[in-house]
C-alpha cells in the first residue's frame, strides 16, 4: 500500500480533525515525540493554501509534514536546531528500495553478526541473548532456545564475568561521548556520557555497526542509522526489568519479564542488557515490512530556506536557530505557518534526543534551543522561553502573506508559560481566531507522568487583522473556543 501522505490524499474533514487515527508503517517507526495529528495539518493546508504557496515550520520535530505539504503540491520550509530532526525529516524524504534496504541488512549480517554473538559467547559456546543486572551484579543470562519460545536461563559463570571484563576499557571510535546537564526531570547529570547508558560491550557492537553502515549511499546509510538509533534503547541499560505481573489478579507472579526503554535516562537497578544483534535486526525487519508497504522516494531539498523563497527548490530542510532564519526571510512571503514548539518544560526535546546524536555523532547546539529545561545551568527558564516565543510570533507575523494563516499546536500547566501570547495584541498585526483541543499527546511518559497531567494539547489559529477567514467551519469542532486558553499557576510548578 502506498503511503504518498500520512494516511491517504482524500480532502480531510471537520469530522476527520476530530477523530485522528494512530501512526502506523514508515511514520509509527522511531519513537520520536511531538507527531502532530496529520488530519489536521491536511485540512489546513488544503484550507488554507494554494498550490505552489510556502508552507513553514519553525519547529520541525519529526518532519512529517514535509510529505504531507509535498503531496499537496505546496513548498516547504522546515527548521529545527536538532540534529536528528533533520536526519528523520530526511529519511522521510528518501526513503529506500526496500529490497535495496534488506540487501544491506543481510550484507551487514555476514560482515559483523559473528562477531558481534562472540562477544556474548558463553561455556558451552553458544551464544546469550539477555543479561539481567541488578545494580553492577550480573545475576542471571538467558538465552533463546533452538526450538520454542521460552527462554533458558542460567547462572553467570566465570567465563560470562571474564567476557564482560574484557570490555572494561573499550573506548568508542564513531560515537559521540555527549553533553549531559543536572536535570533531576529526566534523570541527566552532567557527569555522564554515553558510557552512562550503555555497556562498554554494547558499545563496541554499536561501533561495529556503525563501521559498516558507513559504506552505503546516503540515503541507505540514513535509513540503517535511523534503524540503530530506534533500536538503541533496547540496547541499551535502560531496559527495566519487569516483575510482580499479575498482582491486579492477585496472582503474583515471580517471572522476570523484559520491560522497554522509555523517553528519559533511567538506569533502574534491575535491568536488562540485551544482545545488540538482536536488537538491531528485529528493528531492521520492522523497517523492511514499512518500505516494504511504502513507496520509494528521493523528493530533491535544500538545506536553505531562501531557495524555497525564491523557487529554486521546493523544499528545504535548514538545520539551525529558528529565529535567525525567520528574520532572514521576506515579508509577507509565506502563506501558512504551522507549527508545534517546546511547550514549555513539558519536554526537553535537544537534551532527550543527545543519545541517538551522540550515535549519529551529531553536535547538539544547546544555546539557541528554545525551551524551558530543569537544567539550570542552561538558564533555558520560563522568562527566557516567553522572550524567544514572542520574538517568534512577532517575525511570524512580519513574514506571514496577509491572507495567510499561523497555527500553534500548544498547552502549558501554568499561566505563565502562555504570557507570550500577549505580544499578539500588542506587536503583531495577528489576531487570534480559536482554538480546539487535539487528544494526541498524552502517551508521553515525560510529559504526562506526573501529578496534574494534562490529557490534550490545544491547536490555537491565527491570522492577520486584514485577512479573510475562510475557516468559519472550525467552530464545529468539539471544545472549540473563541477564547485564548491559558492555565492558573499551581503551586510547586514554577520554574523561573
Amino acid at each position: 500500500m502506498s503511503q504518498g501522505t500520512l494516511f491517504d490524499i482524500e480532502s480531510k474533514t471537520i469530522e476527520s480533525i476530530s477523530k485522528p487515527e494512530t501512526y502506523k508503517g514508515i511514520y509509527a517507526f522511531h519513537k520520536y515525540w511531538g507527531k502532530k495529528p496529520s488530519e489536521s495539518l491536511s485540512y489546513f493546508i488544503q484550507n488554507c493554501t494554494n498550490e505552489g504557496d510556502i508552507v513553514l515550520d519553525p519547529f520541525l520535530g519529526s518532519g512529517l509534514i514535509s510529505i504531507e505539504t509535498n503531496a499537496l503540491s505546496r513548498r516547504f520550509i522546515g527548521i529545527d536546531i536538532n540534529p536528528f530532526s533533520i536526519e528523520h525529516t530526511s529519511f522521510l524524504l528518501s526513503l529506500p528500495n526496500a529490497n535495496e534496504y534488506i540487501a544491506a541488512i543481510h550484507e551487514i549480517k555476514s560482515n559483523v553478526q559473528q562477531k558481534i554473538s562472540e562477544t556474548y559467547k558463553m561455556a558451552d559456546g553458544k551464544y546469550a541473548s539477555h543479561y539481567l543486572w541488578d545494580k553492577e551484579k550480573l545475576i542471571k543470562v538467558w538465552r533463546k532456545p533452538e526450538t520454542g519460545k521460552t527462554r533458558i536461563e542460567f547462572d553467570p559463570t566465570s567465563s560470562d564475568v571474564k567476557l564482560i571484563q574484557s570490555f572494561e576499557n573499550y573506548e568508542i571510535l564513531n560515537i559521540k561521548k555527549g553533553k549531559f546537564f543536572e536535570n533531576a526531570r529526566i534523570n541527566s547529570k552532567p557527569d555522564m556520557s554515553i558510557y552512562n547508558l550503555f555497556t562498554r560491550r554494547a558499545l563496541h557492537n554499536i561501533d561495529l555497526l556503525l563501521g559498516e553502515i558507513i559504506k552505503y549511499p546516503e540515503n541507505i546509510q540514513r535509513a540503517i542509522l535511523l534503524t540503530l538509533t530506534s533500536s538503541s534503547g533496547q540496547m541499551s541499560s535502560m531496559v527495566f526489568a519487569i516483575t510482580g505481573r499479575g498482582k491486579t489478579k492477585n496472582e503474583e507472579s515471580t517471572k522476570i519479564e523484559v520491560g522497554s526503554w522509555v523517553i528519559g535516562l533511567w538506569c533502574p537497578e534491575l535491568h536488562f542488557e540485551i544482545n545488540v544483534w538482536n536488537c538491531f535486526e528485529n528493528r531492521s525487519k520492522k523497517l523492511y515490512k514499512s518500505l516494504v508497504e511504502s513507496d520509494t522516494r528521493d523528493i530533491p531539498f535544500s538545506d536553505d530556506a531562501l531557495s524555497v523563497v525564491a523557487n529554486k527548490s521546493s523544499i528545504g530542510i535548514v538545520h539551525g536557530n529558528s529565529l535567525k532564519i525567520l528574520s532572514d526571510l521576506p515579508e509577507k512571503s509565506i502563506k501558512l505557518i504551522i507549527t508545534d514548539p517546546p511547550h514549555s518544560d513539558r519536554i526537553p526535546y535537544l537534551e532527550l534526543s543527545e543519545m541517538w546524536n551522540c550515535l549519529l555523532n551529531k553536535d547538539s547546539d544547546f544555546s539557541d534551543e528554545i525551551v524551558v529545561s530543569n537544567a539550570k545551568e542552561r538558564n533555558k527558564n520560563k522568562k527566557k522561553y516567553s522572550e524567544d516565543m514572542s520574538k517568534i510570533l512577532i517575525e511570524s507575523s512580519r513574514i506571514l502573506h496577509e491572507d495567510g494563516f499561523l497555527l500553534m499546536y500548544f498547552n502549558a500547566r501554568d499561566k505563565q508559560s502562555w504570557n507570550f501570547f500577549t505580544v499578539i495584541e500588542t506587536n503583531t498585526d495577528l489576531q487570534f481566531v480559536g482554538a480546539f483541543p487535539m487528544e494526541y499527546s498524552a502517551n508521553s511518559v515525560v510529559q504526562d507522568n506526573r501529578k496534574g497531567a494534562m490529557k490534550t494539547d490545544y491547536l490555537l489559529v491565527f491570522k492577520h487583522h486584514n485577512g479573510i477567514n475562510n475557516l468559519h467551519s472550525l467552530n464545529q469542532i468539539p471544545g472549540w473556543t473563541n477564547e485564548l486558553p491559558k492555565q492558573t499557576i499551581t503551586s510547586g510548578d514554577r520554574n523561573e
